[in-house]
C-alpha cells in the first residue's frame, strides 16, 4: 500500500485494461512446455524452460512496477486494501492446499500403496521384494518389477538441518524488519530485509548443491521409484515458492529504498512477509516428514 493517502482516492480503484495477466499465462505456458519435455530427455526443453521463466519474470516486474505507481498515486483506498488481504489470503490458502495433497500423496504411498504391493497375492510375482519405504530399509526402492537403480536416501544432516537454520533465521530478520517499519525505523528495516532476502538465496544455493549431491553421489533421482518422485517434487516446488518469496521481498526491499510505505500503510510489506512465514512452516513438515521419517 502506499505511503500517501490524499483525499482524491476513490472509493475502489478500478484499473485500465491490461495485459499482464495474458502475458503472464504465455510465459508460465513455456515454463511448463519446457520443463514437461526437459525432464524427458527432449533437449529444447530446458531452453524453453529458461525463455519462461524469463519472460515470466519479465511480465511480473511490469506488473509489480504499475501496482506501486498506482500505490505510491494515492489511487488505492481501504477497499483495495481489503481487497488485497482477502486476495493474498485465499492465495495462501490454495497454496496449503497444493502442498497439502503432495503431504497427502506422500503419506498414501508410505503407508497404503507400498505396504500393498507386499500383499500374499503379490508375494507370489515378486519374492524377494521389500514392501517397505526406502527411508526405513536401506537397499529398498519400493519397486517390485525391480525397474529402479539401487540409491541412497538422505538425512537430515547435515544441508536440511543447516536450512532449517537458515529458514527460521529469515523469519526472525523479517518480523524485526516488520516491528521496525511499524516504528518507522526505515533504515533498520531496510537493513533486517536485505539480510532476509540473503538467506533465502543462500538456502537455494545449499538446496542446489543438495541436489547435486544426491544426483552424483547417492543416484537418487526424480525417477527413483515413488520415494524420488515425492522427494523432489515436495523439495522441487517448496524450493521454488523459496524463489517467489526471495523476489517478492526483493521488490519490497528495493521500494522501500525508494521512500514506499509507512508505519501505518505497508500491505505489500505485510502480504510478503505472510508468504515467506507460510513458506517457513511448509519447510518444517517437509524437514520431519521427508527427511526424518
Amino acid at each position: 500500500m502506499s505511503a500517501t493517502t490524499p483525499s482524491s482516492t476513490p472509493y475502489y480503484y478500478v484499473p485500465a485494461q491490461s495485459s499482464h495477466p495474458v502475458m503472464a499465462a504465455a510465459g508460465l505456458f513455456f515454463v511448463i512446455l519446457g520443463a514437461s519435455q526437459w525432464i524427458n530427455g527432449i533437449d529444447w526443453g530446458a531452453y524453453a524452460l529458461g525463455f519462461g521463466l524469463l519472460w515470466w519474470l519479465v511480465v511480473l516486474f511490469q506488473w509489480f512496477r504499475d501496482a506501486a505507481r498506482e500505490s505510491e498515486g494515492g489511487l488505492y483506498g481501504r477497499k483495495i486494501d481489503l481487497s488485497y488481504r482477502w486476495g493474498m489470503s485465499w492465495f495462501i490458502f490454495s497454496e496449503v492446499m497444493f502442498f497439502g495433497a503432495f503431504f497427502t500423496a506422500l503419506w498414501w504411498a508410505r503407508a497404503h500403496s507400498v505396504p500393498a504391493l507386499g500383499s500374499l497375492e503379490n508375494g507370489i510375482l515378486w519374492p524377494d521384494f521389500k514392501a517397505v519405504w526406502p527411508s526405513v530399509v536401506a537397499g529398498a526402492t519400493a519397486s517390485p518389477a525391480g525397474i529402479v537403480e539401487p540409491f541412497k536416501t538422505v538425512g537430515p544432516f547435515w544441508l536440511p538441518t543447516i536450512n532449517t537454520a537458515l529458514l527460521l533465521s529469515s523469519g526472525v530478520t523479517l518480523t524485526i524488519a516488520h516491528h521496525a517499519l511499524r516504528e518507522n525505523q526505515r533504515g533498520k528495516t531496510i537493513a533486517f530485509v536485505w539480510i532476509t532476502v540473503l538467506l533465502g538465496f543462500t538456502f537455494l544455493c545449499v538446496q542446489g548443491y543438495e541436489y547435486y549431491h544426491l544426483y552424483t553421489d547417492l543416484n537418487l533421482k526424480l525417477n527413483s521409484g515413488i520415494f524420488g518422485s515425492t522427494f523432489f517434487m515436495l523439495t522441487g516446488f517448496h524450493g521454488f515458492h523459496v524463489f517467489l518469496g526471495m523476489l517478492m521481498l526483493l521488490f519490497i526491499t528495493l521500494r522501500l529504498h525508494q521512500g514506499h510505505f509507512s508505519a501505518e500503510r505497508h500491505f505489500g510489506f505485510e502480504g510478503a512477509a505472510w508468504y515467506w512465514h507460510f513458506v517457513d512452516v511448509v519447510w518444517l513438515g517437509l524437514y520431519v516428514l521427508v527427511y526424518w521419517m
